[in-house]
């Protein structure tokens, strides 16, 4: 059992870039290999390749530096930006793909490079009306964009998408939500400054295809009725949830205890892609959670661009 994090291959070694650090033997783990592939692009993002078809989650290749993990936290001024040329080296040498992006909520760390990926893919992208408002001022394509509250289940060529109500982590002593609030649909008042890149209300999303299931949430917290018979192959699990009541026990008891626990939202996403630093020691906090709640669930720990099949 590897008992670190690995650092190898850092962009695309597959394998060799995933340190599973407990759960069931190798033995068992190859034999149930699906036909789903994970890939972590870093905070939030992730790639889940079903066949020829590809679903990304709140995909934000650019992480341009906005003082989050400073003792000032993140500065509310920071201007939008979105790297193009990053984006395009990987889409253009057929690295990345996407058939549908889905949108957890609308802060910067999750929505900012998506209009410009679907703008390049023409992949559908989902997210609720405040998303859909935001990316839409950003330049993505209103004609492939696609609301969701929560309660849809979806079937697409190989693959299916269920939404579900979410909630966004709470932080601080009066567990607050950053930059909360709604917006309507409109062209208007396009977004210039993180702040301005509303939460939006928060969704979670289960994708199911080549014999394997996932469930994402876009931040610590989440509505435990939405999940009652929900049992994910692969629970992709952010650190956090200070304010939430037995965050991580509860989750993995109502999910029936996942064969795997994948750790996401934990680097320094001030940092370029391409370093997965872990600013706040969030890792061991929530591997020893779920050591402690579900010892027989995997848990598994990639750097960027590493990938899983479970």
């Amino acid at each position: 059992m590897e008992t670190g994090i690995s650092r190898r291959g850092l962009f695309g070694a597959g394998a060799a870039a995933a340190a599973i650090l407990a759960g069931a033997p190798a033995v068992a783990r190859g034999a149930s290999a699906s036909g789903m592939t994970l890939r972590w692009w870093g905070n939030n993002g992730w790639e889940i390749r079903i066949g020829a078809k590809t679903v990304l989650i709140d995909p934000w290749l650019t992480r341009f530096e906005t003082g989050t993990y400073t003792p000032a936290g993140a500065d509310p001024r920071t201007p939008l930006s979105v790297n193009r040329e990053l984006i395009d080296g990987y889409l253009d040498r057929g690295y990345l793909h996407a058939d549908h992006i889905l949108v957890t909520h609308g802060h910067y760390d999750h929505l900012t490079d998506v209009p410009y990926l679907a703008q390049r893919t023409g992949a559908t992208v989902m997210g609720t009306e405040t998303h859909l408002s935001l990316m839409a001022a950003l330049g993505a394509p209103e004609d492939q964009l696609a609301i969701a509250t929560g309660g849809e289940n979806l079937t697409f060529d190989g693959y299916s998408i269920r939404v579900l109500r979410s909630l966004h982590s709470a932080t601080g002593p009066r567990a607050q939500v950053a930059f909360p609030g709604t917006r309507p649909l409109s062209r208007r008042d396009r977004p210039r400054v993180i702040s301005d890149l509303l939460e939006g209300g928060t969704l979670a999303y289960a994708v199911s295809g080549g014999g394997a299931s996932v469930l994402d949430f876009g931040g610590s917290n989440y509505v435990e009725s939405e999940l009652a018979g929900l049992r994910p192959d692969v629970l992709l699990l952010p650190p956090g949830g200070a304010k939430v009541t037995d965050y991580v026990p509860r989750v993995l008891r109502t999910l029936g205890n996942p064969r795997w626990v994948a750790a996401t939202h934990w680097d320094d996403f001030d940092l370029p892609l391409g370093q997965a630093n872990d600013p706040n020691g969030g890792l061991e906090v929530l591997h020893k959670a779920v050591a402690a709640a579900s010892p027989e669930s995997g848990f598994v720990v990639l750097d960027h661009l590493g990938e899983f099949t479970p």
